[in-house]
């Protein structure tokens, strides 16, 4: 896959697909710093440790049934599955699904000031690990 304008790309929380409400989304990982020096070392030197991650995820507002406020509203405080691709068409090498768990620790039940579109923003702690799929 060459690059790419992200506009298709495919969200889905507690196994409800929320694509059309989504704005922007970013998916990261991390891992920690573990310094392994020991004594007579000249340098010092380090391996990789836990993995962390968290997504951020802007969306349009709708309080209707099976969208987003009633979608996210009652997961609030509970861990729930999130599937992301890049964009919404079959996985593949190209266009790879990351699944994994999340703690709804936050939810933005409405979002905006007058005359703006009403949205929600969340940044959610990944539970475990991102699991990759390329087919």
């Amino acid at each position: 896959m060459a690059e790419f304008m992200l506009n298709d790309c495919s969200i889905t929380v507690n196994s409800v697909d929320l694509s059309s409400y989504v704005t922007s989304v970013t998916l990261s990982q991390s891992a920690d710093t573990l310094e392994t020096t020991a004594m007579g070392d000249n340098a010092r030197t380090f391996i990789g440790g836990l993995t962390n991650g968290t997504i951020d995820i802007d969306f349009n507002a709708d309080f209707a049934a099976s969208k987003t406020e009633a979608t996210i509203y009652p997961l609030v405080g509970t861990s729930t599955a999130v599937v992301v691709k890049p964009a919404s068409g079959s996985v593949s090498a190209t266009n790879p699904s990351y699944t994994f768990n999340v703690i709804v620790n936050e939810w933005d039940t409405l979002n905006g000031s007058i005359g703006e579109l009403a949205t929600h923003s969340v940044s959610w702690q990944i539970a475990g690990a991102i699991t990759k799929a390329t087919s």
